[in-house]
């Protein structure tokens, strides 16, 4: 009874306690010799980042006292034979994490052509805001190939800002169509599948992006797993590794708010319905989009616990050949 209390302590005043400096500890990922393709974790936090507007708890307030930086989800694709680039979200980070990427892919900056192609899975902030960045008051990109659903590709068409990037061709719109494949280089191809999100502006896609090796899945937000009918069966089909959403731990990060009007599946039912996949896969399972609260930033006694069960909490800047 003293050990359950003692956790409910915890998980309630996850954000009460100092981050980490050191990185969340993962196991490395199986390496392919000679693979033309790499993806790399750019942001594993939900769409405000850390520290986080607004939060005068201790994990944001010592986050920037010590420099600590979190950037929202993103992931990154380097081709090694032509040396192009893919970004995954445009977040209110892009910027430092277009340099991430070229970093990681140890490649120099290509000037007013920071990428070869973009993709967005919806309209929420962290996941299209750095858009402004690709406009004429800052890169000025021309005709930058950016991948969309329909209803997103309309509002970016009949909203400003967003409509002058259009006008002006600096992003260049190619509207996605659910379960159809784009083949963005040769044997490289990103799998568009509807997912239930909060939907105000856009339809909301997770993506599997399938290589000559591996396939790797991309969700980080959902509503819920039992929303449509094997859903989470269709998504996890042919997939190596999957990077699901883990906004909340067990949904008590956040006291007061309807948890309702944010929708997201905790991490422990997820493990719960993942279990045997991640005992026969360990590492195969990996968690991101975590909201600042988290508990899991904060306890190591969690994060040990999910790692035994066979899971994995994404780290900024891990790789996969694809």
């Amino acid at each position: 009874m003293k050990r359950l209390t003692l956790l409910l302590t915890l998980l309630g005043s996850a954000c009460l306690s100092s981050p980490q400096k050191s990185r969340v500890p993962h196991k490395p990922l199986d390496q392919i010799a000679g693979s033309r393709y790499s993806l790399y974790v750019l942001g594993i936090t939900q769409d405000g980042g850390l520290p986080h507007v607004g939060c005068t708890k201790s994990c944001c307030t010592r986050a920037r006292l010590q420099g600590i930086q979190r950037y929202p989800v993103s992931l990154g694709i380097f081709d090694r034979q032509t040396g192009k680039r893919f970004l995954i979200e445009a977040s209110p980070k892009v910027e430092a994490q277009i340099a991430l990427l070229h970093k990681l892919a140890q490649v120099s900056q290509r000037s007013r052509k920071p990428l070869d192609g973009l993709f967005l899975t919806h309209a929420h902030i962290g996941h299209y805001l750095g858009l402004a960045q690709f406009g004429r008051e800052v890169a000025s990109t021309k005709n930058l190939p950016t991948y969309v659903g329909p209803r997103m590709a309309n509002f970016l068409r009949t909203n400003g800002p967003w409509n002058q990037l259009v006008e002006l061709h600096q992003l260049k719109l190619h509207v996605l169509k659910p379960e159809l494949p784009v083949e963005i280089l040769p044997d490289l191809k990103i799998l568009p599948i509807l997912v239930p999100h909060r939907d105000e502006y856009s339809e909301t896609f997770a993506f599997k992006i399938i290589g000559p090796h591996r396939s790797v899945l991309f969700v980080p937000d959902v509503d819920r797993w039992d929303r449509h009918k094997k859903l989470l069966s269709h998504l996890l089909q042919g997939v190596d590794i999957a990077y699901i959403d883990g906004t909340f731990y067990d949904g008590r990060e956040l006291p007061g708010r309807n948890m309702k009007e944010i929708p997201h599946p905790p991490i422990v039912l997820s493990m719960d319905l993942l279990q045997n996949r991640a005992r026969e896969k360990p590492g195969s399972i990996r968690f991101l989009h975590l909201n600042h609260t988290n508990p899991l930033f904060q306890n190591p006694g969690l994060l040990k616990a999910l790692q035994i069960r066979g899971f994995a909490l994404a780290h900024r800047g891990e790789k996969i050949q694809l």
